[in-house]
């Protein structure tokens, strides 16, 4: 089992996490998560020079954290406007920053940093409304359904200030012990729904963004927090509780390492239909390998929307000592900026979480490799291959690579594809689909339907049913 950093960040910017004792990190291999040093050749124009050209290729963000103290730095906005398109706000949109006394709000600290950010056509992220630290002063003496009313006004009242402006929103942030079950807090004390309660309490009031869970230490599949966490978004998805995406903090510092499984966790979450994003990350001596290794498990997995590191340079973070971030105190790009430079060229086309979520799956997701091999339709400009993204009892998810072979852009392409008997078409992403079971069709979405010379896009799906055969008679068109 790999065991990850406890963290706690405070507005001092002193050391706020625990270690876990008996640190026994499992690395991917390198071999294994090897990325080409050079673009991919079925992707459109250059490859991207900077982190967020790059990531912005695939259609995902490349971000970092800021504080606002980073407003007067030049070297930090520099790299940060040059580099990132994604910014989060490091404490100025905490409960305590933005709501000091009870009913007044200030969110000038925050604003500054979002006013920034998107001056220079960055999007901005929300972290966060729901917490056990960090908490309004006057929420220590409240509990019971004064303090679930205090927490509901605070929400109401900061996502009605950003409503319409911000891409996501970590609604609630570490709610969960290490032994998988829910952290003791003075929110939890409220009563078990209280999370249900943020999150539902965060879409009536900001319809428009992104609702996430934000974590850390549930990036090994077997953890028991994961599974803890993962278990409460398949509640929720099954519910109806409007949950939009998982963050995955990514912290591997204090002595912990990649786990072997970062990639199953992240394919997993995303199988229940929400967005999943590498929310703060940071390595320990910013392993070149490490870094290359979660780029590109985050590329591997569609619904993979994005990665925010932690800071920028070493003197930005809060391990400092640990040199955990891809730029050095100096200001110079190591390693391990190439190497995730070099993972986000080699990412596919495919545009991750644009489109309606789909439903939860009705039981365990996939645990084992897929047996099914790629079944690919018929020779042409247009071609569809489907590969098998997991499976479980009642079902498995599938995913279908759209290429296109011919020299000329393919304007629109619909595949038909054929269901075992028994089965039916549970939901699709990045595709609109016309029939649930036998033979359906799935045309592009309005976001991918030009495919370039050479280049390729992809859909998914869920099926539910007692059997995991591959889909048959695959075949592609384009008007």
């Amino acid at each position: 089992m790999t065991t990850i950093s406890t963290r706690s960040r405070r507005r001092t910017g002193g050391p706020g996490r625990l270690l876990l004792g008996g640190v026994c990190a499992v690395a991917i291999a390198v071999s294994s998560v090897a990325v080409a040093t050079s673009a991919r050749a079925d992707l459109p124009g250059p490859p991207g020079a900077t982190l967020k050209a790059a990531a912005e290729r695939s259609g995902r963000y490349f971000g970092a954290a800021m504080g606002g103290d980073r407003l007067n730095d030049a070297g930090f906005l520099a790299i940060a406007n040059r580099e990132f398109d994604m910014m989060t706000a490091v404490n100025e949109m905490k409960p305590d920053a933005t709501e000091p006394n009870r009913g007044q709000f200030d969110f000038r600290a925050g604003d500054a940093i979002y006013t920034w950010a998107t001056q220079h056509g960055m999007r901005v992220r929300g972290h966060t409304l729901a917490w056990h630290a960090q908490q309004p002063r006057f929420w220590a003496g409240l509990s019971g359904s004064a303090l679930r009313t205090a927490m509901i006004d605070h929400i109401n009242g900061v996502m009605t200030h950003y409503r319409g402006k911000l891409a996501y929103w970590d609604v609630v942030n570490e709610a969960f012990a290490e032994n998988g079950s829910r952290r003791s807090s003075n929110l939890q004390s409220t009563g078990n729904d209280w999370i249900e309660v943020a999150f539902r309490a965060a879409r009536a009031a900001d319809p428009g963004v992104k609702l996430c869970y934000n974590d850390y230490n549930i990036e090994n599949w077997t953890y028991a927090k994961t599974q803890g966490v993962y278990a409460m978004i398949r509640d929720f998805k099954a519910r109806g509780v409007p949950v939009d995406c998982v963050g995955l903090q990514t912290h591997f510092t204090g002595g912990s390492s990649l786990p072997g499984t970062f990639q199953q966790t992240l394919s997993s979450f995303a199988a229940l239909g929400v967005d999943v994003a590498l929310t703060e990350a940071d390595v320990t001596n910013a392993a070149a390998g490490q870094y290359q290794g979660l780029t590109q498990a985050c590329m591997n997995v569609p619904r993979c929307v994005g990665i925010t590191t932690w800071g920028i340079r070493d003197s930005d973070s809060w391990r400092g000592n640990e040199s955990p971030l891809l730029f050095d105190r100096n200001s110079n790009p190591k390693p391990a900026y190439t190497s995730v430079l070099n993972a986000l060229n080699a990412a596919s086309t495919t545009v991750p979480g644009t489109s309606t979520p789909p439903s939860t799956p009705t039981s365990t997701p996939p645990s084992t490799p897929p047996s099914t091999p790629p079944v690919t339709g018929q020779p042409g400009a247009c071609t569809a291959t489907f590969r098998s993204a997991g499976h479980w009892d009642g079902g498995y998810q599938g995913e279908v690579t759209v290429a296109n072979n011919g020299s000329a852009v393919l304007n629109g392409w619909t595949v038909q594809l054929t269901l075992a008997g028994g089965q039916t078409l549970a939901n699709v992403w990045n595709g609109v689909n016309t029939g649930t079971s036998g033979t359906v069709s799935v045309r592009n979405a309005a976001y991918n339907g030009s495919v370039g010379a050479n280049a390729s896009t992809s859909f998914g799906f869920l099926v539910n049913g007692s059997s995991d055969a591959a889909p048959g008679a695959l075949s592609c068109t384009s008007p």
